[in-house]
């Protein structure tokens, strides 16, 4: 390189340098930075370097000064705090939609916002773990390719798939086309919300989405999935099973408030009903895993109305149990 070319970019090396090699236990000195310009054939003197650093202050950049026989500069603060790093390294280890492989690869890319001594320690504690994770590698682009329908008001066609007991790919009848409208996650997994001319609302896992191209075609208007209408509609559908939507009535122990208030937000009225129990009234989609759902709390929830819930929560019960009878 160049020497005048080494001084357009010099400071720029010392701002890479301190993020990734600097920690207030590890200061860089003045020296350490000399020589590591030297070996990029940038020739420098300790008054430009100070410079340097100052301007990069002055930008906004928190560098932070130790003085002492061991002291030197070293960067306080980044783009994310450690604890930060952490919480969003959890978050993509845990999604179950992201494959083993693009878990590592983003684990990866959010390591270089911490230092080196940092990295160091969060690599000892990143482990991707035996968790299920998805098998469908272009997830990860079947999420931008969808927001970009989204936001630019366009239909998609697709096809889909179930797995089969081979791991091999069933492709259903297609290509399908839809109306994009939001993306959620529910039950670990990123879901579609659409609509569509056969079915209206509905909605599909993006993990089960090939060949996503978007059309030409504007989206179909859907009320139900916009404004508030959105955001009721994952409080009704239970791990995204569609069912018939109706208001239900429900009876809980009080010690089951917050698993009420986990799953239809804090906003749910609780009726109080006695000393040791409440009632709470919602529109569900009603399907067997909303019933499964009320089943696993046993005696200490119940449906009270509509009345046809009720049945179809027994049949249910009846149709598991007789699983087991001899």
């Amino acid at each position: 390189m160049a020497k005048k070319e080494g001084q357009k970019l010099k400071i720029l090396y010392i701002k890479d340098y301190l993020e990734r090699n600097s920690h207030e236990k590890h200061p860089v000195s003045v020296a350490e930075l000399v020589h590591y310009l030297e070996q990029q054939e940038i020739s420098c003197e300790r008054k430009s370097v100070i410079s340097d650093i100052q301007a990069l202050q002055d930008y906004g950049m928190d560098i932070e000064v130790k003085h002492g026989p061991k002291g030197g500069y070293y960067v306080a603060s980044g783009v994310f705090q450690l604890p930060e790093l952490k919480l969003l390294v959890d978050a993509v280890q845990s999604a179950r939609f992201l494959t083993q492989r693009k878990s590592a690869l983003l684990i990866q890319k959010l390591l270089r916002f911490c230092n080196r001594y940092d990295e160091t320690l969060m690599g000892r504690e990143v482990l991707i773990s035996d968790r299920v994770k998805s098998m469908n590698e272009s997830i990860y682009y079947n999420l931008d390719a969808i927001q970009e329908a989204i936001s630019s008001n366009k239909q998609i066609t697709f096809r889909y798939f179930d797995w089969g007991v081979g791991r091999k790919q069933q492709f259903r009848p297609g290509p399908y086309a839809a109306s994009p409208y939001a993306l959620c996650q529910d039950n670990e997994n990123y879901y579609l919300l659409a609509h569509t001319t056969r079915h209206g609302v509905t909605h599909y896992r993006v993990d089960r989405m090939v060949n996503i191209c978007i059309t030409e075609q504007t989206r179909d208007n859907c009320p139900e999935l916009t404004g508030k209408s959105l955001q009721g509609y994952g409080k009704k559908v239970f791990q995204m099973f569609s069912g018939t939507h109706v208001q239900v009535k429900m009876r809980f122990a009080n010690r089951l408030a917050g698993v009420v208030f986990d799953r239809f937000g804090e906003e749910a009225m609780l009726i109080p009903d006695g000393s040791n129990h409440f009632t709470f009234t919602t529109e569900v989609a009603v399907s067997h895993l909303f019933l499964s759902w009320i089943i696993g709390f046993g005696t200490d929830a119940v449906i009270l109305y509509p009345q046809w819930v009720q049945e179809e929560c027994c049949k249910l019960c009846t149709s598991v149990l007789e699983q087991y009878l001899p």
